[in-house]
């Protein structure tokens, strides 16, 4: 089953340096059908204004993935990580035992994020902080896995889920397996999900199937996110 969200329909606030969307239950907006998907809690696309950020905060216990969609981001903590990432290339923070950081959009334009957030399998890791670079040329077969729990993708997190991630040339059409629940989100461009037309910035959760056809109706980007299906979050 695809249950199609619509970016026009996500809940959200404009803070002025920062407009954000939220595909599920975040700060001030809530609905209770939409409270996460599995152990997926929130998703959090953010746009943020040049020369501003998120001041110096706390986190604990959480899988904290960030995806640059465009412009870039730059992350600093009290464990000594400092680093900038830039579009299309993604960060990850297992917040653990208890981590504060800082991110800043030090650019003269605007940048634009996924914000996605993972419950971890256990609490009290040490903490970390990682990012990684990934080829821009569009996919033909295959997905790139960008992070993960079993040590396959370049970023590691403390759950068994995978993120994936592509861009795909118009006309071109992919098979995509799916492990557990998954939520699709298209980062740029008209996207066909199975039967169901999708555009930029809408989310589609994905339960009970085994695999999605994607097909680009123009140049598309597109993201994957796959957790256990241990709950029925609808």
């Amino acid at each position: 089953m695809l249950q199609h969200h619509k970016f026009e329909n996500l809940g959200g606030a404009d803070h002025g340096w920062l407009n954000a969307k939220h595909h599920f239950s975040f700060a001030n907006y809530y609905d209770p059908e939409k409270l996460s998907h599995g152990e997926l809690l929130v998703i959090n696309d953010d746009r943020i204004a040049p020369h501003t950020g998120f001041d110096t905060h706390p986190h604990k216990d959480m899988e904290i993935i960030t995806y640059v969609r465009k412009g870039a981001i730059t992350h600093q903590d009290n464990k000594g990580n400092k680093g900038r990432t830039t579009a299309g290339n993604v960060q990850v923070m297992s917040a653990g035992t208890g981590i504060f950081h800082s991110e800043y959009n030090l650019e003269d334009e605007e940048t634009n994020i996924y914000q996605i957030w993972i419950k971890p399998t256990e609490k009290g890791v040490s903490p970390n902080w990682d990012a990684a670079e990934f080829p821009k040329t569009p996919v033909t077969n295959n997905l790139q896995l960008l992070v993960s729990g079993d040590g396959r993708a370049p970023l590691h997190i403390h759950q068994d889920a995978r993120i994936y991630a592509g861009r795909i040339s118009k006309g071109n059409a992919l098979q995509h397996a799916i492990a557990g629940k998954a939520y699709l989100l298209v980062a740029e461009g008209n996207l066909l999900v199975n039967d169901l037309h999708a555009r930029k910035g809408d989310g589609v959760a994905i339960y009970d199937e085994g695999s999605v056809t994607l097909k680009a109706e123009t140049e598309a980007e597109v993201l994957i996110i796959e957790v256990p299906g241990l709950q029925d979050a609808r």
